[in-house]
């Protein structure tokens, strides 16, 4: 493994606490697919299993989870690996273990493993991984994926695909983008499909299921290339997407599109959250979709319909020449927008008068005309950037409370195209300071980002930069929010106190039945509890590394613990990491 690789590995996993019959342990999969079992009261290791990954890929070492098959939950008779444990690896391997030994399951695949790459395909195996973990539905484990950003015009497919729990046989496949242009999502081309000139689209988020409904739901991604859109003309549905497909046979239920021709990387970030929600007086299943842009998206279960209304509201102008960006955008009426939709030059923010005037004066020389302004070749100012808004880490719904809690950033960034020297494939990727260059190979351009900051490397957007969020699901008003992590373990000089100005934020929390909600995900090595009801912090311990995961807590002996994996925040690199998992609980 190279130096550069060694950065970008990230302890971000969610454990599973296994019923008894299945041996009961506390299982999670380390940032090169190792899995891990532990006794869950003690921490102590049962059995580990080292898939020998492939690691020459540049991208990101990172897996968040693994899912669960049980057959009692099936009424399906196996001989052997009666509850299963399905890994999707680094390098594209979809893994059958034993729940209770953590041996490979024979029967599935060859040897417990199948290969997920398609026939034929012509993309180096290093372009897609996985991140999220496979999601079980009855006798299907489904699995999306981890496309290249950036570096591709046609990058590989995003397509999600189901397998069989036993044998390993693929059931069936769904690519986001069709095979035939209409004139209106993609380009209507004689004998030219738009998988020819796109591709990603692809599900990197977490997915989720209505096994009584046979739903599953999609999150879909942007389509390549992320920032310039000449080649894919039209809305691109089923990209940037909560998508809903008949869990066994992968048909097309519904899609309701988040964003259209996307031209900003605003995937569709989070887990779709299934919850219900009462309309006149009934209860309604509902689907809940957080954005990387701030919006809530609440929609029926069964038909994708809004419950809250959402208007297509008309959007800036100006992108390059040959750039043809949607002229409107699906905005909900309710709730309102975690973040404004503007930030003016009055509104820059410094520690001194001469700090802020940087901020103003680089807020004043940069385009901006509100959420989704085109990005072109003059700096470009996104609010929020790509990292968003809410994140992977999504939100948590009590639903005794009737209330979400979410985490988010607030941060702007500033964005530009730049031309290229030459058209090639592929493009490179560098960092310097808090600026990208992706190169957008197969484009005239590049595109150069980065966060809105002073030069004293502080955020021109006014504090908190993290925020927690809790929406009344009943009224769609937000209950209360506030700031989310300290800049005392992160400022360029040491301070012996807190500072709650809010961190950037990556990473979940979970909010348990009392009402007290446990989250990281911040910038200052800590973990916090918050009352749900009212906001206000319980309680905080210090972890060894930034937690860049989502928390999860379980009942073992007799004891309620929660647990969260505490890796290092791998967005910025001068952070500490770690491979620790630690867990708290309540006294005996």
């Amino acid at each position: 493994m190279t130096a550069e690789q060694k950065k970008l590995i990230s302890f971000q996993a969610t454990p599973l606490k296994l019923p008894d019959a299945a041996g009961g342990h506390l299982v999670f999969c380390t940032p090169l697919s190792r899995v891990v079992a532990l006794d869950p009261a003690s921490g102590t290791e049962h059995w580990t299993f080292d898939p020998k990954i492939v690691t020459g890929s540049k991208r990101p070492l990172v897996c968040r989870g693994l899912a669960y098959w049980d057959r009692d939950a099936t009424k399906t008779q196996a001989a052997t690996c009666s509850r299963r444990l399905f890994l999707a690896t680094y390098d594209r391997r979809l893994m059958a273990l034993d729940a209770i030994t953590g041996k490979p399951c024979e029967s599935f695949g060859k040897s417990g493993s199948i290969d997920m790459r398609e026939t034929n395909d012509p993309h180096p195996r290093d372009e897609v991984t996985h991140s999220s973990p496979p999601l079980v539905v009855g006798n299907l484990v489904i699995v999306g994926s981890g496309v290249m950003d950036f570096r591709k015009a046609v990058a590989p497919s995003g397509a999600v695909q189901a397998f069989d729990v036993l044998s390993g046989k693929r059931v069936w496949s769904f690519d986001p983008i069709p095979d035939k242009g209409d004139g209106k999502n993609w380009p209507d081309i004689p004998n030219v499909s738009p998988r020819s000139h796109a591709g990603a689209a692809n599900v990197w988020a977490p997915m989720s299921s209505d096994p009584a409904r046979d739903l599953v739901f999609l999150p879909t991604s942007s389509p390549s290339p992320d920032y310039y859109g000449a080649a894919r003309k039209g809305d691109n549905r089923h990209a940037n997407s909560v998508v809903a497909l008949r869990a066994s046979t992968g048909e097309l239920v519904w899609a309701f599109q988040i964003v259209h021709h996307d031209l900003w990387d605003y995937d569709t970030p989070a887990q779709p959250i299934l919850t219900d929600l009462k309309r006149d007086g009934k209860l309604v299943p509902a689907v809940v979709q957080v954005t990387k842009q701030g919006y809530v998206f609440v929609l029926n279960r069964d038909t994708g319909v809004p419950l809250w209304p959402v208007d297509e509201v008309t959007v800036p102008e100006g992108a390059v020449a040959e750039e043809s960006p949607s002229p409107t955008q699906p905005i909900p009426r309710i709730p309102a927008p975690l973040l404004p939709n503007k930030l003016l030059p009055d509104d820059a923010w410094g520690l001194s008068f001469w700090d802020k005037n940087k901020c103003k004066k680089m807020i004043e020389e940069t385009r901006h005309a509100g959420r989704y302004t085109p990005i072109s070749e003059q700096w470009t100012l996104m609010l929020p950037g790509s990292l968003g808004g809410a994140n992977w880490g999504g939100a948590a719904i009590d639903t005794a409370r009737g209330v979400m809690i979410v985490n988010y950033n607030t941060a702007a960034a500033r964005a530009r195209l730049v031309k290229r020297a030459n058209a090639d494939a592929t493009g490179s990727v560098t960092l310097e300071g808090f600026n990208w260059r992706m190169g957008m190979g197969g484009t005239p351009y590049d595109m150069e980002m980065g966060m809105l900051v002073s030069p004293l490397g502080i955020p021109c957007t006014p504090p908190p930069w993290g925020k927690l969020a809790a929406l009344d699901l009943a009224t769609g008003t937000w209950r209360w929010d506030v700031p989310l992590g300290s800049i005392h373990d992160s400022a360029p000089f040491p301070i012996p106190f807190e500072i709650n100005w809010g961190t950037p934020t990556l990473g979940g929390g979970v909010l348990t039945k009392s009402g007290v909600f446990f989250i990281a995900s911040t910038m200052d090595r800590s973990f916090r509890a918050f009352d749900a009801a009212s906001g206000a912090q319980l309680w905080r311990a210090k972890l060894p590394a930034d937690a860049m995961a989502t928390a999860m807590s379980y009942q073992a002996k007799g004891r309620q613990f929660v647990v969260v994996a505490a890796g290092g925040h791998y967005m910025f690199a001068q952070r500490p990491k770690s491979d620790t998992l630690v867990g708290f609980a309540l006294a005996d």
